[in-house]
């Protein structure tokens, strides 16, 4: 990262334990509190707090909770299925071009075909758990040369736009979506807390969240993180989109 600020090395500082955590954190914090002042100082336009951005749609999972006979992604809510909701809220929010990643079931049909704005990818790994879809996301971010994301999961459809938006342009490396005051989807994280990211499992970036909490901006949101496990998630979820 630039802006001639002398990082301490990343490894380093882990190998300190809390102490070393604690001074890392505080650089990392310091140097985008001085990019955002600098950088979208007076109120810019929200496509300038959001350049740079890829959207990360996490639906590789088997939804084995969800005991009916089509997957989860496919149930219809209110009209569409949840994938279609999740995708067209993230594709509302306009924070830049949306990677979908899929792996237990087909999700051709529903995202439709690859272009400047949705790309589908398959992680083979899913089965290792969520936290390689995510890498399997951040690979894309990688190559295209994007310095941040704002990662959602697919079976949340009730995660407005605006929460897409808010937490992208929140100014800092980490943002979490709150809903009443609990955190929950979308998650912003710049590339520099990449490499801090697990390879394997099921948390994601919750860990991340965990540890370097001082990183952490929470960003209230209107709408849910209610997600579909079970078929009688099904009425809630209608009820919530109904008051969209």
């Amino acid at each position: 990262m630039g802006g001639g600020i002398a990082w301490p090395g990343r490894r380093a500082a882990e190998g300190r334990g809390d102490a070393g955590r604690d001074e890392y954190d505080e650089w990392v914090s310091v140097y985008f509190r001085i990019r955002h002042e600098t950088v979208i100082y007076g109120d810019p336009p929200p496509t300038l707090m959001v350049s740079g951005m890829l959207g990360i749609l996490l639906a590789a999972g088997a939804g084995t909770r969800y005991s009916a006979t089509a997957h989860k992604l496919r149930a219809a809510l209110a009209g569409r299925t949840v994938l279609e909701w999740s995708l067209a809220r993230a594709r509302e929010a306009a924070i830049g071009p949306i990677v979908v990643v899929g792996g237990a079931v087909d999700l051709r049909d529903l995202v439709g075909p690859d272009g400047p704005e949705v790309t589908l990818v398959v992680n083979p790994r899913w089965r290792e758990g969520l936290a390689t879809s995510l890498q399997a996301g951040l690979d894309v971010a990688r190559r295209g040369g994007h310095d941040a994301v704002v990662v959602g999961l697919a079976d949340q459809p009730a995660v407005t736009a605006e929460a897409w938006r808010a937490v992208a342009a929140a100014p800092s490396p980490i943002a979490a979506a709150t809903y009443g005051g609990r955190r929950g989807n979308p998650v912003r994280l710049h590339a520099e807390i990449w490499p801090l990211l697990p390879t394997t499992g099921d948390e994601g970036a919750r860990s991340l969240l965990r540890v370097h909490d001082g990183l952490v901006v929470d960003v209230p949101c209107p709408g849910s993180a209610r997600d579909l496990d079970r078929p009688e998630d099904v009425a809630a979820l209608e009820a919530e989109l109904a008051g969209r």
